[in-house]
């Protein structure tokens, strides 16, 4: 019967999209530890942030009180082009598993940017240009920041500065040049452009550069230039706030059809998605109404959660950002090339951090080849091609779902499907021919980085 009640596909009129974005540390009895000076080593003003971030979003980084903050009709005007993005019950992917599961997840890749970035990628645009700048710099990973942030920036007329980790530089020509197609510069990081670039380089001379080098060019390039501020796709707790839309229409369409998700699933790098994901679940438990079990699922390679160490640490490899208590592998850490490259990034946003270090989520890593595998079995019977980042999340769903085989409970799984993968087929290649590998640092170089942590008390 079930099954002729709740659709395939649960779209949201235009009317019930969310008008407000979501700030769980409303909700938190213990707040996140406030960012640190670089230089004193003191918690940061708002004054120093505004230097390198427009004056909007140093505001609503630092908001740690307001549960609701109202999203300008502007910019709710542009989420109308892609949102509500559909929540979908994945019936295909049950009935092939043979799983007495129920599967939805929220589908966030039906943008020309390829994934969720465009929800915060158009707020912080939207706050440079009232500000009244000439442009932003930034970083990308894999590319979906830089692609959703140079169609932001085209919208409002912008300039856009793109520091892009070289790894991905290579693998990924095609969104370099979507990219372009909007107007962006890009640059492959660590570059010779910037004094920390070349700093990086010397010291590793053949590295494939990493999301915190990327960061350390971005904000050394608008710190010197008129006009610019610097603008990031993750890790921030601003991002989360803006990537709240993602959860707050998930629970309005479940609430609709009295659906209540056991497993909330979500991929994990800096915390953006899953932040987004999760918050008004999460609000909810922290309200002490309703109980729910998350999911932080990290590559093998890059596993802060899993691995990391609770500490203040530096958002960037060249130290010049303000430092965040995060659950972090250190600054220093070079992961390894893989090709989900928007995870690959050495700290855990301060919000998530906090979350996890309480108990109030779960962190799990997983092999590259195995998430892979996840994205050719789903793509084959959902008829998506996933990014490899929401690939880690398709992984775990399917390991919950067959566990519900064993156990005969009909538990119900929620995950994110942050985007599509049709710029990584590079990566499916290697996958395709049996030539990717897996890699899982040692304990001692690992310990390498974070002996090199500040010493902050």
């Amino acid at each position: 019967m079930e099954k002729t009640k709740i659709p395939y596909k649960i779209y949201l009129e235009e009317h019930e999209m969310p008008k407000d974005w979501y700030n769980v540390r409303a909700d938190m009895k213990v707040k996140p530890a406030p960012l640190l000076d670089p230089i004193t080593k003191k918690p940061i003003t708002k004054e120093a942030l505004q230097k390198v971030f427009c004056d909007e979003l140093v505001e609503q980084e630092l908001d740690d009180t307001n549960a609701y903050i109202s999203i300008p009709q502007e910019i709710r005007d542009f989420y109308k082009m892609f949102r509500p993005s559909p929540l979908v019950r994945a019936y295909c992917l049950e009935k092939k598993l043979g799983t007495p599961a129920k599967i939805y997840y929220k589908f966030e890749g039906n943008n020309t940017s390829g994934s969720h970035k465009l929800n915060s990628a158009i707020a912080q645009a939207y706050y440079a240009k009232e500000q009244g700048l000439k442009g932003v710099t930034t970083e990308t990973g894999a590319g979906q920041w830089g692609t959703a942030l140079s169609m932001a920036c085209s919208y409002f007329g912008l300039d856009c500065n793109v520091f892009m980790v070289k790894c991905s530089y290579e693998q990924k020509p095609f969104r370099r040049e979507v990219m372009r197609t909007y107007g962006a510069s890009v640059t492959p990081s660590p570059s010779t452009t910037t004094e920390v670039g070349r700093k990086i380089l010397e010291e590793f001379p053949d590295t494939n550069g990493s999301l915190g080098c990327a960061i350390s060019e971005a904000v050394e390039s608008a710190m010197n230039k008129d006009g610019y501020r610097y603008v990031l796709g993750s890790v921030l707790n601003q991002v989360l706030l803006h990537q709240s839309v993602i959860g707050l229409e998930c629970k309005t369409a479940m609430d609709k059809y009295g659906i209540k998700p056991d497993i909330i699933i979500g991929c994990a790098g800096g915390g953006s998605n899953l932040g987004g994901l999760i918050s008004p679940f999460m609000g909810e438990q922290l309200r002490g109404q309703k109980s729910y079990r998350f999911i932080a699922v990290e590559p093998e390679s890059c596993p802060s959660l899993s691995r990391g160490k609770y500490a203040y640490d530096y958002c960037d490899t060249g130290k010049v950002c303000p430092l965040a208590k995060m659950y972090t592998l250190g600054s220093g850490y070079m992961p390894a090339p893989s090709h989900a490259g928007g995870l690959r990034y050495h700290g855990m946003n301060p919000v998530l951090s906090e979350l996890y270090d309480q108990g109030l989520m779960e962190a799990v890593t997983v092999k590259q080849t195995e998430v892979f595998e996840a994205a050719e079995y789903f793509a084959r019977v959902e008829g998506i091609l996933p990014a490899p980042e929401s690939s880690h999340a398709i992984r775990i769903a399917i390991d919950e779902a067959k566990k519900c085989i064993e156990t005969g409970e009909e538990k119900t799984i929620l995950f994110g499907l942050t985007g599509t993968g049709y710029f990584d087929m590079y990566a499916y290649e290697k996958f395709h021919n049996g030539v990717m590998n897996d890699y899982t640092p040692t304990d001692e170089e690992i310990a390498v980085a974070l002996n090199k942590l500040p010493n902050i008390e």
